[in-house]
């Protein structure tokens, strides 16, 4: 058997039909730039987040960026992140000329520890930067909290986490922004790149919408220097068809989460932790194993596509070493970069191969 560790064509058979009318009816309007099919997708998912904005851009790498600089964070100040996530949780904060301040993660959810942040505020501190891992969010409770009480800026990174809860409140619909990714493989993933900013604060979303297309408000009239980053007609009108299922689709990852729970119970494998607080929607199904070098060689062996999240956490990456972070001092971060890794999970998986998997890390730990 051979599996990968997520199945694009798989879910593309699914909905093939509606895939092709929907690009060749984009191609036939002649509309190619911020046309109706964007307006649409950012009204439906600003609606879906709860809140009143939505701002296509051309990734999520640059929804964060122009996040960032719509709030005005830049040379000299500070913004506390986790250390254990996708470089550009932490790399936008360098682009836009801030500095990341890396705060261990909890042990069980992955995300940024909360009861760790306030003793990492200083007078520079402007924004938290709070990455919803794997699908499941951040105690934003006690984030909002910490900021509130120190007038800090809360951007959710939700790259991950479309459609995820916190206490019944969607992802994107907490903080003072919130950025996802369309990459394609993500829960509501396009065929190329895509992002967008979801926002309640009107000053912000002109300016997200500002940056997006060279700091104008009118074409050839320009207030501000911005950047050329709009997300693709042809890749939102993909993605209005995708969007339709998101619910279903995340709903069956789950499932297929917790059928793995009761196929991995009595391994050596930690299997993903649920808070109660939250709906996870499984973007990965993340697993740790005191072997795992030699336990992915073995399912590699045998045809299962795996991957490590994440083999370095940022804050001992080479291009960090400026600041200054040592081995040891955010242990749990260091801990999980070494035992942590994901294999197959997508909503058409069958039990079948699930099984399969499963029976193979059992004869591994058997062995």
């Amino acid at each position: 058997m051979k599996l990968q560790l997520l199945d694009l064509k798989a879910q593309y058979e699914t909905i093939k039909e509606e895939i092709k009318e929907a690009v060749i009816n984009t191609i036939e309007s002649g509309h190619y730039i911020l046309g109706p099919q964007v307006k649409k997708l950012e009204e439906d998912i600003a609606k879906y987040c709860g809140v009143k904005h939505g701002i296509g851009v051309a990734n999520g790498t640059d929804a964060l960026v122009l996040t960032l600089k719509a709030f005005g964070i830049g040379e000299g100040d500070e913004v506390i992140t986790t250390p254990f996530t996708f470089f550009a949780s932490a790399e936008t904060v360098s682009q836009v000329g801030a500095t990341p301040v890396f705060v261990d993660v909890r042990p069980d959810t992955y995300c940024i520890d909360a009861d760790k942040i306030e003793e990492k505020i200083t007078s520079r501190t402007k924004a938290i930067i709070a990455v919803h891992i794997f699908g499941q969010m951040c105690d934003m409770d006690k984030i909002m909290d910490i900021a509130n009480r120190h007038k800090l800026i809360v951007i959710e990174d939700a790259c991950q986490a479309i459609g995820a809860e916190y206490k019944g409140k969607k992802a994107g619909s907490i903080g003072h922004a919130a950025c996802f990714s369309f990459f394609p493989t993500k829960n509501l993933g396009g065929y190329g790149d895509g992002g967008m900013v979801v926002t309640n604060d009107d000053e912000i979303a002109q300016k997200i919408r500002m940056l997006r297309f060279h700091g104008s408000k009118i074409k050839y009239y320009h207030d501000m220097i911005g950047y050329n980053s709009r997300l693709d007609e042809i890749q939102a009108a993909i993605l209005n068809v995708k969007f339709k299922y998101i619910d279903e689709w995340n709903n069956a990852r789950k499932e297929k989460a917790h059928v793995y729970n009761e196929l991995l119970r009595g391994t050596k494998c930690v299997t993903p932790y649920e808070d109660s607080k939250c709906k996870h929607i499984y973007h990965l199904y993340i697993l740790q194993h005191e072997n795992r070098e030699e336990l992915l060689k073995y399912l590699n062996e045998n045809g299962v596509a795996t991957g490590i999240y994440y083999p370095v956490p940022l804050h001992l990456q080479n291009v960090y070493k400026n600041l200054g972070y040592n081995e040891g001092d955010l242990p749990v971060s260091e801990m999980l970069s070494k035992r942590t890794f994901a294999i197959p999970l997508y909503p058409e998986i069958t039990f079948d191969q699930q099984k399969y998997v499963a029976d193979l890390i059992k004869k591994f730990d058997n062995n």
